[in-house]
């Protein structure tokens, strides 16, 4: 017997996958803010960073209590990518911070690091989150930690 549908194949083998979602965690745990990591495979006819805001909305980003989550967006086959903050947060970093961030992810995707790349952006993302939304016992987890996987 044979299927008619090809299987997809994983973006991340488990241990890389692992990864992504440790430094979620771990970058959470010291912040109120949240991290939400989406990947997809293409991102045909629409700029990365538009994309990426679609998606937080659509992820309901936005209703964090203090507007400080942060979208790390993938476009692997276009080789496409963003890092949205809400406005609690980017008011915070400004717009070269996660310009700076693009260009380190960048910089491990050229070495074919996906996970590795993403993972570190999260840290540097959860270190600056840290800073200026740390934690507090009232904090509580309000995004799922697991990568959102799409088309």
């Amino acid at each position: 017997m044979f299927s008619l549908f090809k299987r997809k194949k994983k973006f991340f083998t488990d241990e890389e996958q692992r990864l992504v979602v440790s430094a979620i965690q771990n970058a959470e745990r010291c912040t109120s803010g949240e991290v939400r990591v989406f990947i997809e495979s293409r991102c045909s006819y629409v700029d990365a960073l538009d994309r990426a805001i679609e998606i937080f909305a659509q992820m309901g980003m936005q209703a964090t209590q203090e507007r400080n989550g942060v979208l790390v967006y993938v476009a692997i086959k276009d080789h496409q990518l963003a890092v949205f903050g809400d406005e609690g947060i980017h008011r915070k970093v400004g717009s070269e911070y996660w310009n700076n961030e693009v260009k380190k992810m960048i910089s491990e995707f050229d070495g074919n690091n996906y996970a590795k790349g993403i993972a570190g952006c999260v840290e540097d993302i959860g270190n600056a989150l840290q800073k200026f939304f740390p934690y507090t016992d009232k904090d509580k987890n309000e995004l799922s930690d697991d990568i959102q996987f799409g088309r």
